[in-house]
């Protein structure tokens, strides 16, 4: 018989965390490669001048375009210029996580993720109270973690939860952090009893006790009617609906995502997932 690690590591290496989710970025495109990576000036004002605010407004432009290489290499820039310009740098957060998406090189899509977190720490670092920049971090830690072995996993899925929750002090109607929570509970209750048993016992996790299918529910209902032409929010939770076993209310959704507009980075992907999923779902 496997020992109690063996089975854990087995279990939690494919379904820990937000293995599943889609967390958007917001706004963005998936096209494109990464691009060099960028040393931060510390020594810049914190505000940031007009030539950062101009590169910050250019990346803004090519994010809404859904053209999100582009985005990343002006935000990175504007970070170069002004390593303290907390917006620069949970939107180049917000890119480099959606082009590790679709990024099919497991080593590039790693350091993109790995990227997306130095960048969302240091905007949280200069920016406590911005809800966006908690959100983003509790992204791209999310997305972070999913390269790591279970007991980091664990680690950084209270991580994940601990800046949702802070997010949503500072911002009750966030919908990406609701979002992220609502994820959080689903992949947690996908996980199997006996598995969520270990990863308490013998990984820590105890903060998976408060996981349930109600809240994960809630969350991305919250999500939907905040943001309701958002096609993320309704394609996971048309997911958890049929997780829980709500057929009729999973296809509802499965339908509203595909109704969507393309808004966000990586919506061509989500929309093939949505009909993907639909087409399996049982009758």
């Amino acid at each position: 018989m496997p020992s109690y690690t063996h089975i854990s590591r087995r279990a939690l290496c494919g379904a820990l965390l937000l293995g599943s989710a889609t967390l958007w970025s917001g706004r963005a495109s998936a096209q494109g490669s990464a691009v060099t990576p960028v040393v931060p000036n510390t020594a810049a004002t914190a505000g940031g001048s007009a030539a950062v605010e101009s590169l910050v407004a250019q990346g803004d432009r090519e994010s809404a375009a859904r053209r999100t290489a582009a985005a990343l290499a002006l935000f990175e820039r504007a970070v170069a210029a002004d390593g303290r310009h907390a917006p620069a740098l949970w939107r180049a957060a917000r890119e480099a996580v959606d082009l590790g998406e679709v990024e099919a090189n497991a080593e590039k899509r790693s350091a993109l993720y790995a990227r997306a977190v130095t960048h969302a720490r240091r905007a949280v670092e200069f920016a406590p109270t911005e809800a966006e920049a908690r959100f983003q971090l509790a992204r791209a830690v999310g997305r972070t973690a999913l390269t790591l072995g279970p007991r980091d996993r664990v680690k950084f899925a209270t991580e994940v939860r601990d800046h949702a929750l802070e997010a949503l002090r500072l911002d009750a109607r966030h919908a990406g952090a609701l979002h992220v929570l609502g994820v959080w509970h689903a992949e947690v209750m996908r996980l199997n009893g006996f598995t969520r048993a270990m990863a308490r016992t013998f990984l820590g996790g105890k903060v998976f006790e408060s996981a349930s299918w109600a809240e994960a529910a809630r969350h991305l209902e919250e999500s939907v009617r905040i943001e309701p032409t958002r096609l993320v929010h309704r394609l996971d939770l048309a997911r958890i609906y049929r997780d829980m076993g709500r057929r009729a209310d999973a296809r509802a959704s499965y339908e509203a995502a595909l109704r969507s507009p393309l808004i966000d980075a990586n919506d061509e992907y989500y929309r093939q997932s949505a009909e993907a999923e639909l087409r399996r779902l049982p009758r």
